[in-house]
């Protein structure tokens, strides 16, 4: 019988038009239980308690069906995964999407290749290793169909780790938490600071979706890039450079 405790956590994922069978409401409960138990030896997440993890990464992550048809077998990486989000819900609710996450941090890459198996995913891998150095030639480069990435960065950095990964015609989507066409303290919106970086890389800005999460004033924004062109292969620059000299 499903736990009442997930009753909330339906209620905001009828909002998105997801409709979980029991058996996935309980792999999102045996995920919650092992972050919280893993979260005690390693630094997981500094949000524990059951409804905020339902709606702050759970429930956040799948917030992507707002811009995105994740129906069918679509290849997707998750770069800077961390604890696994967005990827692992996303494979959850939708579980014929091929999914990679990865991460740079070995501890983190270790606890999700449990969960990948506790879980029972097919068509699913933890890789540990840097986004730029997969990206390159003869490893990962261009072959999803979608790029995903919750990790906090400035989108140009972000858009020159994650748009080598995506094919000629797949996406690449950015959650953020802040408002990226605006400008502050006399310096220009993140956005447009972005558009040189987005080109040169072979993107496109196409959507930019603000919303609140449901039933709450938590501000999500997904930003939409597609890929239009190959990347250039000197793209992704080496280790340091792609922060430290944003394109």
């Amino acid at each position: 019988m499903r736990s009442e405790k997930l009753h909330k956590f339906e209620t905001d994922l009828k909002e998105l038009q997801i409709i979980l069978s029991d058996a996935q409401f309980h792999q999102f409960f045996t995920y919650y239980e092992m972050l919280v138990e893993k979260n005690k030896v390693m630094n997981l997440t500094a949000i524990t308690e059951f409804d905020e993890v339902m709606k702050k990464h759970f429930v956040d992550s799948l917030s992507l069906v707002k811009v995105c048809d994740l129906q069918g077998s679509l290849s997707v990486i998750d770069v800077g995964t961390g604890a696994g989000f967005p990827g692992v819900p996303l494979k959850i609710a939708f579980p014929d999407l091929k999914l990679t996450l990865l991460d740079s941090l070995h501890k983190r890459v270790g606890f999700l290749q449990e969960v990948i198996e506790t879980l029972g995913f097919q068509n699913a891998e933890a890789v540990h290793g840097r986004a730029e150095d997969f990206a390159k030639p003869g490893k990962l480069r261009e072959t999803y169909d979608l790029c995903v990435s919750r990790a906090v960065a400035n989108l140009s950095v972000l858009s020159e780790y994650c748009l080598p990964y995506v094919k000629v015609g797949g996406k690449f989507i950015s959650y953020k938490s802040d408002k990226v066409n605006i400008e502050s303290e006399g310096k220009r919106a993140e956005l447009a600071e972005a558009e040189n970086a987005i080109s040169v890389l072979g993107g496109k800005l196409t959507e930019q979706k603000e919303f609140t999460l449901p039933f709450s004033d938590i501000y999500r924004n997904l930003v939409v890039i597609e890929k239009n062109r190959p990347t250039p292969k000197q793209y992704p620059r080496k280790a340091g450079t792609v922060s430290r000299k944003p394109l």
